[in-house]
């Protein structure tokens, strides 16, 4: 990955052809992390490997243990991330990818004890992975957070990545995956969706937010803002976001919305924002999940 991440090259460029050529996910789903067209990106990769045909079809090797390695967290974070939610296919979790993901997590924080942001990220999908036994029924439909068995995440992976965040948190300035795992954290250590904190998620999320500058953590604070101000403070966020440019047809963007509208009662607004982005997703389960939402919202409707 290292290698891939080639020196002659945007930090854009290092990653997303480290992602197609090493960790082997396709255009679309490098774009989807990206947030770009699928166009878009294959031009990215297309020019960047003209560029090390263009410097001698070398790959040099880094300069230092540290050398590159900011990019590579980034493909093992991307990597994680397409593991952990399919964005397309029959299954939500692809086990093999993230797994994986996992495993060099670990070679890169053996090798860099003191890297905080490597031991973050690493804490991160530990924290993450732990609660993939709940997020599914056997059939492989999906549960969300408040509703998950809480007794089958994976507690001693959440006592390790707590460990490592207690090792490495103090001292160190805020920095974007510290920050992630400590609000995974938040959550996994949390008894119940009533007893999270999440006026200190909220903290966080708006922390988060200076140190990435990231759409998504945006939309994610957005669920907090409701769970602590009321879904219209949550509703008033996403509109922000629909103004500074977030891609309104981004299926998790409706969806977040049909939930929130859900939440402030708004039924029929909700149907269909659950239909929309239903619509908008390739994933199969993400798919089911999102339109048993809206049937359950038009049962209850008729019923009424």
């Amino acid at each position: 990955m290292k290698l891939c991440c080639h020196p002659e090259l945007p930090p854009s460029a290092q990653i997303a052809l480290t992602l197609r050529a090493v960790a082997g996910l396709t255009t679309a789903q490098i774009a989807h992390a990206y947030l770009l067209p699928e166009a878009t990106v294959a031009q990215r990769i297309t020019r960047a490997k003209a560029r090390i045909r263009e410097t001698g079809a070398r790959f040099p090797p880094p300069t230092s243990p540290v050398d590159r390695l900011e990019p590579v967290l980034t493909v093992l974070y991307l990597m994680f991330n397409e593991g952990h939610t399919a964005t397309t296919g029959p299954t939500i979790h692809d086990v093999e990818l993230s797994g994986e993901a996992i495993r060099l997590a670990r070679i890169v924080c053996a090798e860099q004890p003191e890297h905080g942001e490597a031991a973050g990220l690493l804490a991160l999908m530990l924290l993450t992975d732990a609660r993939r036994a709940a997020r599914t029924t056997a059939r492989g439909a999906l549960i969300p957070l408040d509703e998950q068995d809480r007794t089958l995440w994976n507690r001693p992976a959440i006592h390790e990545a707590v460990s490592i965040l207690e090792r490495t948190l103090p001292g160190r300035p805020p920095s974007q995956y510290l920050v992630q795992a400590s609000i995974a954290a938040l959550h996994d250590e949390a008894p119940s969706t009533a007893e999270t904190d999440w006026p200190q998620i909220l903290i966080l999320y708006k922390l988060l937010e200076r140190v990435s500058g990231n759409p998504v953590v945006t939309l994610n604070r957005a669920v907090v803002e409701a769970m602590v101000h009321g879904p219209a403070a949550g509703l008033a966020t996403i509109e922000q976001l629909s103004d500074n440019g977030l891609k309104a047809e981004m299926h998790r963007l409706i969806a977040v919305r049909a939930h929130l509208l859900e939440r402030a009662g708004i039924r029929v607004g909700a149907i269909e924002a659950y239909r929309s982005a239903a619509q908008a997703t390739a994933s199969s389960p993400e798919r089911d999940y999102l339109l048993a939402r809206a049937r359950r919202l038009g049962d209850y409707l008729v019923l009424k």
